[in-house]
């Protein structure tokens, strides 16, 4: 779960910027806030994030506990390409790892969240 600061600019990032699909949205009117899930395909079938923005919260501190998300792609080259040309921040160009064979790529969301890309073998 992510909380982000305007649900519709992560929905939109996720959706348009990532490829991934709105799977479903819930709002609590008693307890103020709305909640998204995104992922690539039906939740039984993979993982999905929840978004949730608690109403009137636009930002909020990142801490040290959480590092990013991981997400294994086909062709991470043109996987990064397409970000770009989403609009999508890719913040460490697709290479190899530092000691390593395995190419890697970071992504950075609108509420500053980091989204590891792995070129899968």
């Amino acid at each position: 779960m992510l909380r982000v600061g305007n649900l519709d600019r992560a929905v939109n990032f996720y959706t348009n910027v990532m490829g991934m699909d709105l799977l479903r949205k819930r709002k609590n009117e008693a307890y103020k806030y709305t909640l998204a899930f995104v992922g690539y395909g039906d939740e039984s079938q993979g993982a999905v994030i929840e978004l949730t923005y608690n109403w009137g919260t636009t930002e909020y501190e990142m801490g040290d506990a959480f590092g990013h998300i991981a997400i294994g792609t086909e062709d991470i080259y043109a996987t990064c390409d397409a970000i770009k040309a989403a609009g999508g921040n890719v913040t460490r160009e697709p290479g190899p790892v530092k000691g390593g064979n395995t190419h890697i790529a970071f992504v950075t969301d609108p509420d500053g969240y980091k989204i590891e890309l792995i070129q899968r073998a």
